[in-house]
């Protein structure tokens, strides 16, 4: 059986991921199983999952996935560089996944690989702090170094969100995992409906806003998880800001170059979150990055809380298919595998760390909803199973 692995926030599932997953059963084979790393609670962009992940994994698993497993927050919320290393070290750590597929603007695989090997030079490494020198950002950094090494024309793929974090997965990818590179169709990555699709940030509007109706021409299944919203936790977060030592600012991933001070001198003045990131982003500190910072200080999390690898693989759900996956894993899987929430609190070492951390993450994560939930949810909610999958509308 061959095993194609996906790493994805699913926030919402919408027919743009069926499509992706329907793209690699064509090109693998139709009996290739389907495995997930999803994100968690929190996501890559600094802020609350639009609703739970056992929510999101049902979705993916009566859209076409066939084991969800978690890529824990420290990995989900962050850079596209620590986003890759975690969803493929969660990949790889299954011992059964073959193949990496991606979505991708170009669809150019090799010209992908091209990039990420020129990323990884010596040549690239010595441009880059020659740019970083300039006080641009990070983005803009990078991919002036790669163009000045591989042309316009080859370096334009770091333009595309999707090729961008393509590139990464590329170079996060382990001797004897094959990728796939799934060309996007339709809607761009947070662009409006196009071609029958819509792209996750639209959605979310809409669904936030109560549009539901709207939203739902674009998901596979009507819409039935509750909503959250940032907007419950402000207060939280200027509390944790305006409580901050600069030493514990300075513990945060990815803030340095002064931005610690400038987070928590914004968190004093702003009365809302929009007006902090909006007092602290600059022409250096890209929005995405204070927004991620933001989500740490209030996590009660640090840089040296992210592990050198990812020490678990935690079901979140799964079809018929999807347990045989894990029976092979049982005998394959290179750190343990947890299906039952107990189970994470004997774990080993970083692994016992985490799952605690992320039980943390859980509770906190409750608070964002209009009707708060009630603490220990991650201990008491064990994965989705669906023995048989239901058609897509």
């Amino acid at each position: 059986m061959n095993v194609a692995g996906i790493i994805a926030e699913y926030n919402p599932f919408h027919r743009g991921h069926a499509w992706q997953i329907d793209e690699t059963r064509r090109a693998l084979g139709a009996d290739t199983a389907v495995v997930c790393a999803m994100s968690g609670h929190w996501v890559q962009r600094g802020e609350c999952a639009l609703t739970d992940k056992w929510t999101r994994t049902a979705m993916a698993l009566r859209g076409g996935a066939d084991l969800v497993l978690e890529l824990p927050t420290p990995w989900a919320c962050a850079s596209a560089e620590t986003f890759a290393r975690g969803g493929v070290g969660v990949l790889a750590a299954t011992g059964v996944v073959d193949t990496l597929s991606f979505g991708s603007e170009s669809g150019d695989l090799e010209g992908l690989r091209r990039v990420a090997d020129c990323l990884d030079s010596e040549g690239y490494r010595a441009g880059l702090r020659r740019f970083l020198d300039g006080g641009l950002p990070f983005a803009a950094c990078r991919h002036a170094a790669a163009e000045e090494l591989l042309g316009e024309e080859a370096a334009a793929c770091l333009g595309g969100a999707n090729d961008n974090l393509g590139v990464e997965y590329l170079r996060a990818l382990p001797p004897g995992m094959g990728a796939l590179a799934v060309r996007r169709t339709g809607a761009r990555h947070d662009g409006g409906p196009e071609g029958g699709f819509a792209s996750a940030s639209v959605l979310r509007g809409w669904l936030r806003q109560g549009k539901i109706a709207r939203a739902e021409a674009y998901l596979t299944e009507a819409w039935q998880g509750d909503i959250t919203s940032m907007e419950w936790c402000e207060r939280w977060a200027l509390a944790r800001l305006r409580t901050m030592t600069l030493a514990e600012a300075e513990a945060l991933p990815d803030s340095g170059e002064g931005l610690a001070a400038r987070l928590l001198a914004a968190g004093r003045e702003a009365s809302g979150l929009e007006e902090v990131y909006a007092l602290a982003k600059t022409k250096r500190y890209a929005h995405a990055r204070v927004r991620r910072l933001t989500v740490w200080a209030m996590l009660g999390l640090r840089a040296a809380d992210r592990p050198a690898a990812v020490p678990y693989l935690k079901v979140l759900g799964f079809t018929g298919r999807g347990r045989e996956v894990l029976r092979e894993m049982g005998r394959r899987a290179a750190v343990p595998i947890v299906t039952k929430p107990a189970h994470a609190r004997d774990l080993p070492g970083d692994g016992e760390r985490l799952a605690g951390l992320e039980a943390r993450c859980t509770d906190l994560y409750g608070l964002c909803f209009a009707r708060p939930w009630t603490g220990g949810e991650e201990w008491r909610r064990g994965p989705v199973m669906l023995e048989r999958r239901e058609g897509r509308t």
